[in-house]
């Protein structure tokens, strides 16, 4: 690329701020920002999405890209008409799920299936954070610990690669209020102080973990995330849940614990029609990031 070329990208794309309307749950990773009725068309109900997307955009002010979230491969035959529509596909970091067998009614038994060096790592992060007390939250929990709930969660925020959108956990005590115990807040405290939290949505037969929130000055000491990660299964198997959804990222470590990457595929373009055809090469060569995929079970 000449450096004229080069200067121009990064004029265009490269600001501080860019406006992106997306189209889909900026909040969660997977196929939650869509649902197709059984029966309907589902290739012309996209090309009607797309067709209301393109029409939103026009007399949207200031906006630099659009967005279409997430999909799995299953639905890719559907998904890749939007390219029609100028639309260019780039692979994203895949969901990482673990699956769990009916025979696993505690976490011991989980444990148990898997290999000896998973199985010590499994227990040394207990182990470790053997001095965190923990608790499950009600509504009021949630209120009282708010501020320090929206801290933990910056935390990780300010840790994370890229972040479309900042949450306001007013929206957990909505969520508490709602769901009552499908919807999971859990502590973690280390002499009074919250030092993590974890959130997770009972979603029919599977638990899907929402937003969490570490105090990374105590998290090598205390193992604040491997306890975080353990526990999600326990909430899984006591749910008794066939499948767990940890999201994206950290996908090495959670594959330690037997998650299992599903890939997901997004849309994008930019608003305008010149700087879409120099952006497009530049998506469709995005690569996620590798990591090594663990195989913990016996």
């Amino acid at each position: 690329m000449s450096d004229r070329i080069r200067r121009f990208v990064n004029k265009i794309f490269c600001r501080n701020h860019l406006r992106v309307l997306f189209c889909g749950n900026v909040f969660l990773s997977g196929e939650y920002g869509t649902y197709l009725k059984d029966g309907e068309d589902k290739i012309a109900t996209f090309k009607a999405i797309a067709n209301g997307v393109r029409k939103l955009s026009k007399v949207t002010k200031k906006l630099n890209a659009i967005f279409i979230k997430d999909f799995e491969d299953d639905s890719l035959h559907i998904t890749e008409h939007l390219k029609s529509f100028d639309y260019a596909s780039m692979q994203v970091e895949p969901n990482m799920i673990i699956s769990l067998k009916p025979e696993w009614c505690s976490f011991n038994d989980f444990k148990n299936a898997l290999r000896s060096r998973y199985r010590v790592k499994a227990n040394k992060a207990d182990s470790k954070s053997e001095s965190l007390a923990t608790k499950i939250f009600s509504e009021k929990d949630i209120k009282k610990h708010k501020k320090a709930l929206q801290e933990l969660y910056q935390n990780t925020i300010d840790n994370a690669d890229f972040n479309a959108q900042i949450l306001n956990l007013d929206t957990y005590i909505e969520l508490k209020k709602l769901f009552k115990e499908k919807f999971i807040v859990k502590g973690y405290f280390l002499n009074d102080l919250l030092v993590g939290f974890l959130s997770a949505m009972q979603n029919g037969t599977h638990l899907d973990a929402h937003f969490i929130g570490i105090d990374y000055s105590n998290n090598k000491e205390y193992a604040i995330y491997p306890r975080i990660l353990n526990d999600y299964v326990r909430l899984g198997i006591e749910t008794k849940s066939d499948q767990i959804n940890l999201g994206r990222t950290a996908s090495e470590i959670k594959s330690t614990l037997g998650a299992q990457p599903r890939a997901l595929t997004c849309y994008c373009k930019h608003k305008l029609y010149l700087p879409n055809q120099i952006l497009k090469p530049f998506i469709k060569n995005v690569q996620i990031k590798s990591y090594r995929q663990h195989r913990p079970f016996k």
